[in-house]
């Protein structure tokens, strides 16, 4: 669970540096420096322990941006919107060259990237987008979490169920991830008369999503679906039901829908526990890498947004293979 971070200890943990405060003109890596310099980057990311996605994404972060590869990376972390802004106004006033943020929340960010942009601080956005002119920040790399829940939502449509009566759990409200997914089952429950039983956010943690799904049970309300957005959160559903004895995956009383191809999760697909996993690429660092690399050569950048390449995987069809290769 993410514990809230006071003022101090936020300065605190702002001040700490991967790579360390000095600088080190000998050391070598894939990134180009400023007359021999360390750049130094700003990096602003949700909870690493928030799931097996942001663990993964944070990893990516921690090896690409290193001393060796020509770095002076400093990390702040928090899934409050107020908490990132404070983080993000410690960062400029420490003078890093870079801004890179992970929002969690798509509001609230256009003064503090204004002050980014007065200070000669370069943003650059990664896996969330944010809903501020894009003249504030130089590009952003993300994720289409509106066609992720797009592909979702066509897969269960496919499935041509004789009624749809559907567990709705959400991530932490606000974010991009949790708008793309909500919004497409919201559109289509609406446009086609599905039932979404219960609908709340369970902030992308298991044991709330277990509670969820565990009320609905205990009420007696009928379902047949849980659409979770994210992997630990449909495990959680799926303790509910182990616990209730209610059958689950393919051919079984409830579908179960997840986000994030966590490697496990893939393999309850695998052995049809699941029905559906949508991919959320987690690994954005090298693409970071590239455009700073870019910008302090003076190069243009050619597209201000890149979409990472993402599937949609049904348990009739993945294989091991697809396990190996898209598991997280």
């Amino acid at each position: 669970m993410f514990k809230k971070i006071t003022a101090l200890a936020l300065a605190a943990v702002l001040c700490l540096s991967v790579t360390g405060c000095s600088k080190d003109e000998s050391s070598s890596g894939g990134s180009a420096k400023k007359d021999g310099d360390l750049i130094k980057v700003g990096i602003i990311n949700n909870d690493p322990n928030e799931s097996g996605y942001r663990t993964a994404n944070d990893k990516d972060m921690k090896e690409k941006f290193t001393k060796e590869n020509g770095y002076d990376a400093s990390f702040a972390y928090s899934l409050k919107n107020e908490e990132q802004i404070t983080a993000a106004q410690q960062f400029i006033q420490n003078g890093v060259e870079y801004l890179l943020l992970s929002a969690a929340d798509t509001a609230g960010w256009d003064s503090v990237l204004k002050d980014a942009k007065d200070a000669g601080v370069k943003v650059i956005l990664f896996d969330r987008t944010i809903d501020a002119d894009s003249s504030l920040y130089e590009a952003s790399i993300v994720s289409d979490m509106a066609k992720e829940g797009e592909m979702a939502v066509d897969w269960l449509k496919g499935q041509e169920l004789s009624e749809y009566n559907i567990i709705h759990i959400q991530g932490t409200m606000g974010s991009a991830a949790q708008k793309g997914r909500s919004g497409a089952l919201d559109d289509t429950a609406k446009e086609l008369g599905w039932n979404i039983v219960k609908q709340q956010t369970a902030e992308w943690n298991a044991e709330k999503a277990q509670q969820i799904v565990q009320s609905v049970i205990d009420a007696g309300t009928k379902f047949n679906v849980i659409y979770a957005e994210n992997d630990d959160m449909a495990k959680g559903a799926v303790a509910a039901l182990d616990k209730a004895n209610i059958s689950h995956g393919v051919g079984k009383d409830v579908i179960i829908m997840g986000f994030d191809c966590n490697k496990w999760a893939l393999q309850e697909l695998l052995a049809k526990n699941w029905n559906y996993n949508g991919q959320c690429n987690p690994f954005q660092a090298s693409y970071i890498d590239d455009i700073i690399k870019k910008l302090e050569n003076g190069e243009a950048i050619a597209e201000k947004v890149v979409v990472m390449d993402e599937k949609g995987f049904d348990a009739e069809t993945i294989t091991q293979e697809d396990v190996d290769k898209y598991g997280i």
